[in-house]
């Protein structure tokens, strides 16, 4: 299943069935779970953990040292879950020691042509990045998250689960989850509703979210008494709980 014309490093580890195309370099302290399909001319670096059942397509470079001054050679780690597909051109690095060390993707991802995830990022399950889509360093991204194409994301921002972003979006702060945001730089333009349909949230959940939703971005009060008056309301919804426990963590700010 490996292309004549693949380099596989003596000590990178294939699980079975794993395909390498023609003209694809996997490096050392690479390890690649069963199933994964590697097109031609891609390039894997080490450290790096990829599971199974993934599929990277030509030109993608995976693993790479982080584009950081501060970094010196450190072995630091990339990982990467299953099940996802990873078209081309895509560039994942690693991470680097003052970020912790290690960049995660999670599973079920779509990641169109031309995505590039950063240095100590952490994405999620099950999103989709349109063309073009970039993380910064040090970006967390929730599950279910959809980023519009060439949607870009300042670092140390975080994007919220079930959050979506039109086109040539751009943040310097965090997008709290389930809202539906655009522009550059990106403003709220309420919740992604049909998302969050699509996914099995009830209509009582829906209503909860949109009070919320309404206090923090409508009401007219400050955010900290926005967020004591939806108190009651958290304790009785736990997709409140999630949007109001985002922001009370937020360190960069939310979009407003």
């Amino acid at each position: 299943m490996i292309h004549p014309q693949a380099i596989i490093d003596p000590t990178a580890r294939l699980g079975a069935g794993v395909q390498v195309g023609a003209f694809s370099i996997i490096g050392a302290g690479v390890e690649i779970g069963e199933g994964t399909w590697i097109g031609p001319h891609v390039v894997v670096n080490g450290p790096t953990r990829i599971g199974c059942d993934n599929k990277i397509f030509q030109f993608s470079s995976i693993g790479e040292a982080p584009q950081d001054l501060k970094y010196a050679g450190e072995p630091t780690l990339l990982t990467i879950g299953d099940r996802n597909v990873i078209r081309e051109s895509c560039t994942f690095s690693r991470g680097t020691v003052p970020g912790g060390g290690i960049t995660r993707i999670g599973s079920d991802n779509l990641f169109m042509a031309y995505v590039h995830v950063a240095h100590d990022c952490d994405v999620g399950s099950r999103t989709i990045f349109a063309n073009n889509a970039s993380l910064a360093g040090h970006v967390s991204v929730g599950d279910y998250a959809i980023l519009g194409g060439f949607t870009g994301i300042h670092q140390f921002c975080r994007g919220g689960a079930h959050c979506m972003t039109g086109i040539a979006t751009v943040t310097f702060k965090d997008i709290p989850p389930y809202l539906l945001v655009n522009g550059n730089t990106a403003k709220p333009y309420g919740l992604n509703l049909r998302g969050l349909k699509r996914r099995g949230f009830t209509e009582a959940g829906i209503d909860a979210l949109r009070i919320a939703y309404k206090t923090i971005y409508r009401s007219g009060l400050r955010l900290e008494s926005a967020l004591e008056e939806l108190t009651g309301l958290s304790a009785q919804f736990p997709e409140v709980e999630h949007f109001t426990t985002f922001i009370r963590q937020s360190e960069r700010g939310i979009i407003r």
